[in-house]
C-alpha cells in the first residue's frame, strides 16, 4: 500500500510550485492513490469494505495535502467525491477477487496490476499520444483518471458519465465473480462486461492526456454525446 500513499505524495510535493498543477494532473495522482491502496488492501486483508474505506481516506489525505500546498480545489466537489467513491469500489473489488482466488499470493498479483497500470498512467500523462486510445480504453485506471480529471477541470459528472458507468459495472461484475468463484460463468460475465464497458469508454469518451489543457474537457466526446451534454 505504500506505493499508493508515498508516490502520490511525492508527486504533489514536486508539483507544489505550480498553481494549476492539480487541475492539470490531479486525475492520475488521485487515481494512483485510490488504486494503490484499494487493490492491495483488499488483496491483503480480503475485505472489500475495509479497502474502500482506506482508499477514500488516502484520497482525502491527498486532497488536504494539496490544499495545504496551495493547489486549487475542484470546482465540483460532489463530482470529485462521486468519481473517487466509484473508482475505489472498482479497484477494491479486483483486490477482493485476488484475495479469494489466489489466497496468500493475492497481494503479489495486486502489486503487479498496480505497477502495470500506474506505469501506463505515467506514460499517458508525460507523453500524450504515445499510447493508442483503444489501449487506454481497456484500463480501469485510465477510466478513473478521466472521471476524476473531469471533475477537477469543471466538466462535472455528466461529462464523465460513460467512465463512471464502466467503473461501476466492473465493480459489480468483479464482486459477482468473487462471490461465485467456484463456478466458471461469473468470469465469462466479468470479462465480457469489461470488453463491453471498454468499448463504451472508447466510443463515448476516448481517453486523453490530462495535460492537454484546463480549458479542454479530458474526454474526447462523440457528436451524439456532445448533443446530450448540451441538453443539460
Amino acid at each position: 500500500m505504500l506505493l499508493g500513499v508515498a508516490v502520490p505524495v511525492l508527486v504533489l510535493l514536486a508539483l507544489s510550485g505550480t498553481s494549476s498543477s492539480l487541475v492539470l494532473s490531479g486525475g492520475p495522482i488521485f487515481t494512483l492513490g485510490l488504486m494503490g491502496v484499494g487493490i492491495i488492501a483488499a488483496a491483503t486483508a480480503g475485505r472489500f469494505d475495509l479497502a474502500v474505506f482506506l482508499a477514500l481516506m488516502n484520497a482525502a489525505f491527498l486532497v488536504v495535502l494539496a490544499l495545504a500546498l496551495g493547489m486549487p480545489v475542484s470546482p465540483h466537489p460532489f463530482s470529485t467525491i462521486l468519481a473517487m467513491v466509484v473508482a475505489s469500489g472498482s479497484f477494491s473489488a479486483r483486490g477482493a477477487l485476488f484475495a479469494i482466488t489466489l489466497s496468500q499470493r493475492g497481494w503479489l498479483m495486486a502489486l503487479f496490476v498496480v505497477a502495470g497500470e500506474a506505469s501506463v498512467l505515467l506514460i499517458a500523462s508525460i507523453f500524450p499520444g504515445a499510447l493508442p486510445d483503444w489501449f487506454l480504453a481497456l484500463l480501469p485506471a485510465q477510466w478513473a483518471s478521466i472521471a476524476i480529471q473531469a471533475s477537477l477541470t469543471g466538466a462535472g459528472s455528466l461529462a464523465a458519465f460513460p467512465v463512471l458507468i464502466a467503473l461501476a459495472g466492473t465493480a459489480v461484475t468483479t464482486l459477482l465473480a468473487a462471490r461465485f468463484c467456484l463456478h466458471r460463468w461469473p468470469y465469462l460475465l466479468m470479462f465480457t462486461a469489461w470488453l463491453g464497458l471498454s468499448a463504451l469508454v472508447y466510443f463515448c469518451s476516448a481517453p486523453t492526456s490530462p495535460n492537454a489543457g484546463v480549458a479542454s474537457v479530458t474526454t474526447a466526446e462523440t457528436p451524439a454525446y456532445s448533443a446530450l451534454v448540451e441538453q443539460f
